[in-house]
């Protein structure tokens, strides 16, 4: 019983560590292959949101 408990345990542990893995790698395909022109959209838009805020805090 315990080598089918441990058996178990090894087989839900791959399933989902290579379902997970899958959809990584898929979603990062798909970025590069799709998503050229689009890929900064976010970050540009939040460095434009936030250019000429007084930084705060610390000392430089």
């Amino acid at each position: 019983m315990g080598e089918y408990l441990m058996d178990l345990a090894i087989v839900t542990i791959l399933v989902v560590g290579i379902t997970a893995l899958m959809g990584v790698i898929t979603n990062g395909i798909g970025e590069n292959v799709f998503g050229r022109k689009n890929r900064t959209q976010f970050t540009d838009q939040a460095s434009k949101f936030v250019s000429g805020w007084k930084e705060i805090g610390g000392k430089k």
